[in-house]
């Protein structure tokens, strides 16, 4: 009779307890009192044993309705504090205080400039393509012309994810994946994307953004890949920048050639307004801004054109065009994701 006269006595008790609760954590520390592990009702459960076979059944009935009963009490009294809960917060809300607008996105500087360089090869009759970013050595370095001792394979440039395979270092294999594909020209691509490279500092990242162009077809000469540029960079930087080309070395085009621009900080004067040597094109006048040429014919051996083919390519960073169309003068802030700067683009 004890152990049924402390279970009948538990709800009672609970009620007077709960009562007494101010608080949700008081509320709480009655459920352990009374339905935890080690709780009233479950020490109640431990005398089971002592009952005789024939009463067992009833107590353990009995025993479950009380336990449903306590967990009813608790959890009204619970919902109770959380409802005072919500009107205490709510009562802290002034609904005459302004509002505050979401933040506006924008899209990454660095995208936004490589959308703009593909929209002015667009209007001048270019496809887009893009292609893997792990990419086979043959596409990324024998199919243009780069033989096996070449420094451009060296481990320190190169990212190998195994023999033969490597995150590609230029966004050029799409050149050759196209010219397989069309099997002839005429054809008039970009490739933007990722590229990687072994290369850390505060002017080079492991990874950054690169746009190949490539321009195939009977009767193409150097006029047309210079007018080609020429009209693509005072599309971006201004009618009033100037092109220079001077001769450079490039495995897969032949004759090669490096374009440089006038600087647009100093007006390709090399000093300042007050006599301050510029630090952007340290006082030259001029900024490299891509590397050019005609497609080496040992390209266009390895991916089966005619001989009688003729065409142009031509390469450029993203993350430099973008530093020097919006001033920016650390790469390292393209990747810091600071709203502040990436703000200003908005």
């Amino acid at each position: 009779m004890g152990i049924i006269a402390g279970l009948e006595r538990l709800e009672p008790e609970l009620q007077s307890g709960l009562e007494q609760a101010s608080s949700l954590s008081q509320v709480d520390d009655l459920y352990t009192a009374f339905l935890g592990r080690k709780g009233a009702l479950a020490q109640l459960m431990g005398h089971l044993p002592e009952l005789p076979a024939e009463e067992r059944p009833a107590f353990g009935k009995a025993a479950n309705a009380v336990k449903e009963r306590l967990a009813e009490l608790l959890e009204a009294r619970r919902q109770f504090f959380l409802s005072e809960s919500e009107l205490a917060e709510f009562a802290r809300f002034d609904p005459t205080l302004p509002g505050r607008s979401p933040r506006q996105g924008s899209l990454h500087p660095v995208t936004l400039v490589m959308d703009e360089i593909c929209r002015v090869f667009t209007s001048l009759g270019f496809d887009t393509v893009s292609g893997p970013e792990v990419e086979t050595d043959f596409y990324n370095f024998e199919a243009l012309n780069l033989p096996k001792d070449h420094p451009a394979r060296d481990m320190q440039d190169t990212l190998y994810v195994s023999d033969g395979v490597v995150m590609r270092t230029h966004t050029s294999p799409m050149q050759v994946r196209t010219m397989l594909e069309r099997k002839k020209p005429p054809l008039a691509i970009i490739a933007p994307g990722k590229v990687y490279r072994r290369d850390s500092d505060l002017t080079h990242t492991p990874m950054f953004h690169q746009i190949e162009g490539l321009l195939v077809d009977q009767g193409i000469s150097l006029s047309h890949l210079r007018g080609t540029l020429t009209m693509f960079l005072r599309e971006l930087f201004g009618k009033s920048v100037n092109v220079r080309f001077r001769p450079s070395f490039f495995p897969f085009t032949e004759p090669s050639i490096e374009v440089d621009i006038s600087c647009i900080l100093c007006g390709g004067e090399g000093y300042r307004s007050k006599g301050e040597p510029c630090r952007v094109c340290k006082t030259t006048g001029w900024l490299e801004i891509l590397g050019s040429g005609m497609v080496d014919p040992a390209v266009f051996k390895a991916v089966g054109y005619d001989e009688a083919c003729a065409g142009f390519a031509f390469g450029l960073g993203v993350e430099r065009v973008a530093m020097l169309k919006y001033g920016i003068d650390d790469l390292r802030m393209f990747f810091e994701n600071d709203l502040r700067f990436l703000g200003q683009f908005t």
